[in-house]
């Protein structure tokens, strides 16, 4: 049987470093391209964890396809998807799941899949790509994606009551001037714009509360660059700043929070600011951003068991799983001028 002394020699790393990408360690400062050779060296020599080697598995190995919207390097500007990502590479190599991985699909590299058990689709698909996803197999979970949910079992998160949580905190800190920064994912060749959820319920919310301001709903792309340059633009040609900013990811919202620093705007004395998914750079930024946590690996993992039900139980019945958000209220925000909050 093989053990962590194998995959690091054939790896060329040390036995601690192969010890903390098995246990999938987020502090371990390691590349993309040498975690996925541990993981790939790992998977060839089927190394077992010490505490599965007496468990009961899977007595048949299956192979999924892994298919991802987006490109390699998108997901490198993206750690949203990256982190549901691990999750479902996690558990395949908890339960020796042998995967095939493919970045946006297409009728190409779509050819190199066959004789797989199901497929786990991370992202948004047009309908032609469902259609290619259903010619390699009936056993199929979308994830952050919820097409025909009748037909197909999915992952995805409540993005309303996310976006609600978020907003009646500011409400509650005093703040009734709120602008929303955010962003827009296109599908397919053709590029249609996807209907985004937390504007809509941003709009609705502030709608309801009769504070909607039309003037204060930017949208760029999911990037700290936009959020950079549109918090930029907002500084340089507006005098009627709102108090506090929703952003639609934590990505924008630490290129706002350079923007506000350059300017010499002080976070949250003078604007608040909330971001969304709570990647790991988060905590760290300064000051540190509120966001709304979202549990990615979670998410990825349940893909992985919603297949398995699939697969080795024979459901037919499909299941949308909702997975649940919380506020991490961190130093970015606080009451309308009266500084900041303490640090969760």
């Amino acid at each position: 049987m093989a053990t962590i002394k194998d995959i690091a020699e054939k790896s060329g790393v040390s036995p601690a470093t192969v010890s903390r990408v098995l246990n999938y360690d987020d502090t371990l400062s390691v590349s993309e391209d040498k975690r996925q050779r541990i993981l790939e060296i790992a998977e060839e020599l089927d190394y077992l964890p010490p505490r599965k080697r007496n468990v009961n598995r899977i007595k048949t190995k299956l192979r999924i396809a892994l298919i991802h919207w987006y490109s390699m390097s998108q997901e490198l500007d993206d750690p949203y998807y990256m982190a549901i990502r691990f999750g479902i590479e996690k558990m395949c190599y908890d339960h020796q799941i042998e995967m095939v991985k493919i970045y946006k699909p297409d009728d190409s590299n779509m050819k190199t899949i066959d004789k797989i058990d199901g497929v786990i689709a991370i992202g948004k698909f047009t309908t032609d790509q469902i259609d290619g996803f259903k010619a390699k197999s009936d056993h199929i979970v979308f994830v952050d994606f919820a097409p025909e949910d009748r037909h197909f079992d999915s992952v995805i998160i409540d993005f309303e009551r996310a976006v609600v949580d978020a907003l009646d905190y500011l409400i509650e800190c005093g703040h009734t001037h709120i602008g929303y920064i955010g962003g827009r994912e296109y599908l397919g060749q053709s590029q249609i714009a996807i209907g985004e959820m937390r504007e809509k319920t941003f709009r609705e919310y502030m709608t309801s509360k009769g504070l909607m301001d039309e003037s204060q709903i930017h949208i760029g792309a999911f990037l700290a660059e936009s959020g950079y340059k549109i918090m930029k633009s907002i500084l340089k040609s507006s005098e009627n700043v709102p108090t506090a900013f929703f952003a639609a990811s934590d990505s924008i919202a630490i290129g706002i929070l350079r923007a506000l620093h350059e300017k010499g705007k002080k976070v949250p004395e003078e604007i608040s600011l909330i971001g969304f998914n709570d990647i790991p750079t988060s905590k760290y930024t300064f000051p540190a951003l509120t966001t709304v946590r979202v549990h990615k690996e979670f998410m990825g993992e349940t893909a992985v068991e919603l297949l398995l039900e699939q697969i080795l139980r024979k459901r037919e019945i499909s299941k949308k799983i909702v997975v649940p958000t919380e506020l991490k209220v961190r130093g970015s925000s606080g009451p309308v001028n009266k500084g900041t909050v303490v640090e969760a």
